[in-house]
């Protein structure tokens, strides 16, 4: 096993996680993490078997002190120079509250903790989601205390209160929106470490996930949002990873602070085209 290598950190063993991972982790120490250890190593084995170098371990998001342990683990390889963020849970996988402790929570926890040691030079990418942006506008004081409160204090914020939130669309929509927020706040941080942290924000991109989301309660939704797409399709975990190889390249180090909102046109669909709420009123 080697050590003493730059080390890439994958949270959430997903397909668009994977395939980020391969992207990025030749000649890396990929560690694998998820919150089921079993799919951690399947994933690792897998990678293992392509000719990365890996290993698994378990990662609860919602959790600082299992971040924290996991970082100490990939320390134990080398230097921090990579990390690729995919975890998180669905509208139609978890309850409000879920949603909010691990993709609102979770990742500005996760932004926090590994941007204490990433590496210089190092890069890092999480996956937000279309949803963000068809939230529609808030107010600056709104955005700020997304972006700026203290990671512990967010949520109590009054606008993440159950009698606040309509549902766990509009629950998976403000987490996202603070995703995107929390990273344009971390990027000014990271920087000073000499290091650059991004996000992207895919459309119905073809995973598990996403075929729970196309049978579930939203289904005919998805289906709409595909077919009224100017794009016309639903897209691949390898076409977000095209985006995000460049982001954690050097090719992309003018890049920080920055989200990429990939979604077939569907965002542009919703505010201005066929999709819009307008047209069904």
């Amino acid at each position: 096993m080697s050590k003493n290598k730059d080390v890439v950190v994958l949270t959430g063993a997903g397909l668009i996680g994977v395939a980020l991972a391969r992207r990025v982790g030749a000649g890396k120490y990929l560690v694998v993490a998820d919150l089921s250890m079993e799919n951690a190593e399947r994933v690792a084995e897998d990678l293992y078997n392509a000719g990365f170098e890996t290993t698994a371990a378990t990662v609860d998001i919602s959790s600082r002190e299992s971040i924290q342990a996991l970082i100490k683990e990939a320390q134990s390889f080398g230097e921090i120079t990579g990390v690729i963020n995919g975890a998180g849970v669905s509208p139609s996988q978890a309850p409000i509250e879920a949603i909010l402790k691990v993709d609102l929570y979770g990742t500005a926890v996760l932004l926090e903790e590994f941007g204490q040691v990433i590496a210089e030079g190092g890069s890092a990418v999480t996956i937000s989601s279309q949803s963000g942006h068809r939230l529609g506008s808030l107010s600056e004081e709104e955005s700020e205390l997304l972006a700026t409160t203290p990671t512990e204090e967010l949520l109590n914020l009054e606008m993440l209160q159950a009698e606040n939130v309509k549902d766990t669309l509009h629950a998976y929509q403000l987490s996202k929106r603070c995703n995107v927020l929390r990273v344009m706040s971390e990027a000014t941080k990271w920087g000073k470490r000499g290091a650059r942290i991004n996000s992207i924000s895919p459309g119905i991109i073809i995973t598990p996930l996403a075929n729970d989301e196309l049978n579930g309660p939203r289904g005919e939704g998805y289906r709409r949002m595909i077919d009224g797409s100017p794009v016309g399709r639903a897209g691949t975990a390898d076409e977000v990873a095209n985006v995000a190889e460049l982001l954690m390249s050097d090719r992309g180090s003018f890049i920080s602070g920055s989200d990429f909102l990939m979604d077939a046109g569907v965002t542009a669909s919703y505010w201005y085209g066929d999709l819009s709420p307008k047209l069904s009123k």
